[in-house]
């Protein structure tokens, strides 16, 4: 039966090379399942395979869109699976996909339900306050409409925290009440590894990234992307504290979130604070993707 071989994990873990180690084994390309690196003006900060990995196995869903484009995990699910068909019908018997984000492979792997179409409007207004108040101000409104799904999706990704706020709010629903679909099935077995390493290990892999994207120039990348700042997609770890570094030295004034876990850090006056911020948020995202993947007994989980 043909197979489709998931890995996973959590970010800076080493996802790209042994994924490509795998697709070079199979004769697969890659299928990137990454809700950042789906965008093309996002690169540095988003841990995108280098140009050589990128020549030497053919990756999908690598810089497709533009951030000012709405890309949602049920596209995904539409375009990854008519791509994960195609390819089988073209005599692939095993194919590769690797990803950090998932909400995305619970879409490929089980499928989503049919949730209302986007409200442009009310979405563009939560995405104006996320940029404003931080993501713990919407956490509190879905908390009050919606507490199954506060308790549930991962409430530090203001993306996710976006859509499940406007749907409560567009429909008079919760959110949680929407997803009580059983699983799609596949025409194919999906196998999950997902890679570990010991905590402080992958801490140290974490913030020696970091520092290589800075000296790779990221501090440029989010430079060109002031224009954009509000866009949902650029509410992320890595941007946003360079936003607030280049804040300061713009000499803005600085506005605390309204709330949050964060509200105290104050105002990023060097770039060495920015950093720190990055590694910091980082490594609290990567224990966020454990959590998440925790409750899936699926996934076979390898140390390397």
């Amino acid at each position: 039966m043909k197979r489709l071989l998931i890995v996973l994990g959590p970010t800076a873990v080493g996802k790209t090379d042994y994924s490509m180690e795998l697709a070079q084994k199979y004769g697969s390309p890659v299928i990137s399942c990454d809700s950042r690196q789906i965008y093309r003006e996002m690169t540095i900060g988003t841990a995108v395979p280098s140009a050589s990995q990128l020549a030497a196995v053919k990756h999908y869903f690598i810089h497709t869109n533009t951030v000012t484009e709405l890309y949602t995990a049920g596209r995904y699910e539409i375009e990854a699976i008519a791509l994960v068909e195609r390819l089988f019908s073209e005599g692939h018997e095993t194919l590769v996909m690797a990803g950090g984000s998932g909400f995305y492979i619970d879409a490929v792997c089980n499928g989503l339900d049919d949730f209302p179409a986007a409200d442009m409007q009310l979405r563009e207004e939560l995405a104006r306050r996320l940029a404003q108040e931080g993501v713990e101000s919407l956490r509190l409104d879905l908390k009050r409409l919606d507490p199954e799904s506060y308790a549930s999706i991962d409430i530090a990704n203001g993306q996710r925290v976006v859509r499940a706020l406007e749907v409560c709010l567009m429909t008079g629903r919760k959110f949680s009440s929407f997803k009580t679909s059983p699983a799609k099935k596949r025409d194919f077995l999906i196998e999950k590894t997902g890679l570990m390493r010991p905590r402080e290990e992958l801490y140290e892999r974490i913030d020696r990234r970091v520092v290589q994207m800075i000296d790779d120039g990221l501090v440029d990348e989010v430079k060109s992307l002031l224009p954009y700042r509000e866009y949902a997609a650029l509410q992320t770890v890595g941007y946003k504290e360079i936003f607030a570094y280049l804040d300061y030295c713009a000499g803005k004034e600085y506005k605390p979130p309204v709330s949050g876990q964060h509200k105290n850090d104050g105002p990023v006056t060097t770039l060495d604070r920015a950093v720190e911020l990055i590694q910091r948020n980082t490594r609290h995202y990567a224990k966020r993707q454990m959590s998440y993947w925790r409750r899936d007994g699926s996934i076979v989980w390898k140390t390397i």
